[in-house]
């Protein structure tokens, strides 16, 4: 349940992949532009992005709050990379927050409501807020960062596994290193 030196745990792995997988269809949102999304993407995943993005929210939030419990039980990047790792992991955390929140005050800024699957949370004021719209319009260009830390983020896990030869992967797969 909880993580070792050698392993990340259930939980800390659950959050990973289950956050990874709805990542993935939040970056679905990218082929909303091709024919104005008319195709299944533009149809089905689409529709959904803002209430992802709010549970997105929740979870980096309760993931942070996990990461800070197991801090000293959790595996150790060293070596010459560990800067690296660090620097990286905090952008895609810092990421993480600022999606949904731009996001959110994009929508708010223009006088919708937010809603979560359809159901109005913040009830939209009818007007158009300009500062939050000015925030709000960063929502784009952080998801353009976000794509390109991600593409590094696994490209670096291929490169532990496959040139390093270490454990990283492994470990967050639930495998003991060794």
């Amino acid at each position: 349940m909880n993580d070792t030196p050698n392993r990340y745990g259930v939980i800390s792995r659950a959050f990973h992949w289950l956050m990874a997988v709805l990542i993935l269809l939040q970056f679905m949102k990218f082929f909303d532009r091709i024919s104005d999304g008319e195709h299944w993407i533009g149809q089905t995943i689409v529709p959904t992005h803002g209430s992802l993005g709010l549970i997105l929210l929740v979870l980096v939030v309760l993931r942070v709050l996990w990461a800070v419990k197991q801090r000293g039980q959790r595996p150790v990047v060293e070596g010459a990379l560990a800067t690296f790792a660090k620097v990286g992991h905090g952008l895609l955390y810092l990421c993480m927050i600022l999606m949904p929140v731009t996001g959110a005050l994009f929508v708010l800024g223009r006088g919708y409501p937010l809603r979560f699957f359809g159901t109005p949370i913040i009830p939209g004021s009818g007007t158009q807020t300009d500062w939050m719209i000015a925030l709000g319009n960063l929502h784009s260009p952080i998801a353009w960062l976000f794509l390109l830390l991600v593409l590094g983020h696994v490209a670096a896990a291929v490169y532990h596994h496959l040139a390093l030869k270490d454990d990283t992967l492994r470990r967050m797969l639930g495998r003991a290193a060794g």
